[in-house]
């Protein structure tokens, strides 16, 4: 069933990128792990995707030990006190939320000798769950993180609203690639779930994250 969804999912990204005449090569498919089974994840290792994306610290752990061959990367929300453990693990963060969080890591990075690849995300919706930098105010925190020799940024993430229809989500997408744009058009957009991903191609995502498109 895992390689049916994943040649589906391969066949919806072809008609995104069709529609912008962008190559299909150029998306990373990060398979979302939380709460999945290891043999489930080997199947998807297995069928060339690779990368894997994981919400918990202590759930990672175990896996990670499994499945080392993997590219972990860290997408759900990541507290200060588990970033020592995190930087064993992730090759990528993608949920650096804070300026104080980004200085622990760079922090913690320092004793091991490690420049840690992050992502900063983004609150381009007002919803009160969401955590990430507030746009407005984004430029004035960024400088902050930028002069932080061992955190290197390469890019945004957001996470749009859970809408009936993926359309809805677009504007949040759209506000995250022009804040981008503005700040470094070289930068990568982590953005698009199973329920709007085709739309954040549209919409210039370089990686989306994917679960139940692929597992079931």
């Amino acid at each position: 069933m895992i390689k049916d969804n994943i040649l589906k999912v391969q066949e919806r990204i072809a008609v995104s990128c069709a529609k912008i005449k962008a190559d299909p090569r150029n998306i990373t498919v990060l398979c979302v792990t939380k709460g999945r089974l290891v043999r489930e994840i080997l199947e998807a290792v297995d069928a060339g995707f690779n990368h894997l994306g994981e919400n918990r610290v202590q759930e990672a752990k175990e896996k990670y030990r499994l499945v080392p061959s993997a590219d972990w990367q860290m997408i759900g929300h990541l507290q200060v006190n588990k970033v020592k453990e995190a930087l064993k693990i992730f090759s990528l963060i993608h949920s650096v939320d804070s300026v104080k969080l980004a200085q622990e890591i760079n922090r913690q990075a320092q004793k091991i000798n490690k420049i840690q690849d992050v992502l900063l995300e983004v609150k381009t919706s007002f919803e009160a769950t969401k955590s990430g930098f507030i746009p407005e105010v984004f430029a004035d925190e960024l400088g902050e993180i930028l002069n932080l020799d061992n955190l290197r940024v390469k890019g945004l993430m957001t996470v749009a609203p859970l809408m009936n229809d993926p359309e809805e989500a677009r504007q949040y997408f759209a506000k995250l690639k022009y804040l981008r744009d503005k700040i470094n058009p070289s930068w990568v957009l982590s953005m698009g779930m199973t329920d709007d991903f085709e739309v954040a191609i549209e919409e210039g995502a370089d990686i989306i994250r994917l679960g139940r498109a692929i597992f079931g």
